[in-house]
């Protein structure tokens, strides 16, 4: 028997979703540092020099910072498809440069072939519909011996939330999100070289239900599959959905888990692909206005 297709993202609204939360994200993003945190901590053991650095998915660039300090005389640029998130970016003083900021989708980099050196993609995958022409994109910008080190959330992500709301309806209420497996098939599958995938399991704990639907919704992380339920949600399944959800109280709170996967890749050779415009990072930097 076939498994059921993946529910897909309706990118419109999560780009807008990620647009409204751009002022406030960082207030919430807790997890998303951790988890950014132990990828750079990886890179210490791993030895490549990049003179360009593509951080896809930046958000409001903590992480693209970060990276500007470990590699201080690469050109970094951060992408990402929601255009508050990048002026979040622009706007961050923890370094001493700022980094080039494109707004585009991790899907269609609109970047030259083998024009970088690595991608770093923190929590930011799960948002793309094909995820193995994701990953051709990411060889085709790439150069030779280029670096791919990304994480994403597996499907354990909300579980709790899942569980809850499928004992009230049947709706999609929550994102989906790929197995390591399938993760890892993707990567070769687009041309990667030595390829690696492994998982670690985080948890957030609440006081309440509501307190966990806020952080989501002030990350602009809440449900946009396209097959989700439109206009609001009746105040009766929403009660029923916190009830549910006790089920899951451990010490007097509810807990919130995340199976994070973390993948890492090699570019063994360059890749093109007809019908993206091309934009040369050189190109990119004479072009965009000073801060």
């Amino acid at each position: 028997m076939n498994a059921e297709p993946m529910p897909t993202i309706d990118k419109r609204q999560a780009r807008l979703a990620f647009s409204r939360a751009a002022a406030h994200y960082d207030e919430v993003a807790a997890l998303q540092r951790e988890i950014a945190g132990r990828m750079l901590d990886r890179l210490e053991y791993i030895r490549h020099q990049p003179t360009v650095v593509l951080d896809v998915g930046a958000g409001t660039g903590d992480a693209t910072h970060a990276l500007m300090q470990k590699y201080h005389t690469a050109q970094t640029v951060a992408l990402d498809f929601a255009l508050p998130m990048l002026q979040q970016t622009r706007l961050r003083e923890s370094s001493s440069r700022t980094p080039l900021c494109l707004c585009g989708d991790a899907e269609r980099l609109p970047l030259a072939d083998g024009s970088v050196d690595m991608i770093f993609s923190n929590a930011a995958l799960q948002w793309c519909n094909d995820l193995q022409g994701t990953f051709r994109e990411f060889l085709r910008v790439l150069r030779p011996n280029g670096m791919l080190l990304f994480s994403t959330f597996g499907p354990d992500t909300l579980m709790e939330l899942r569980a809850s709301w499928a004992a009230v309806d049947g709706t999609s209420h929550v994102s989906p999100f790929l197995d390591m497996h399938n993760i890892g098939d993707a990567m070769l599958e687009a041309g990667l070289a030595e390829p690696v995938v492994d998982v670690d399991r985080l948890q957030l704990t609440y006081e309440d239900v509501p307190s966990l639907m806020r952080d989501l919704k002030t990350l602009g992380a809440h449900n946009v599959t396209r097959d989700r339920q439109r206009g609001l949600t009746g105040k009766g399944r929403l009660r029923k959905m916190c009830e549910a959800y006790e089920q899951f109280r451990q010490n007097g709170r509810l807990p919130a888990s995340y199976e994070v996967v973390y993948g890492h890749a090699w570019a063994p050779q360059q890749r093109s692909q007809e019908g993206v415009t091309m934009v040369p990072v050189d190109v990119l930097r004479q072009q965009l206005p000073a801060k």
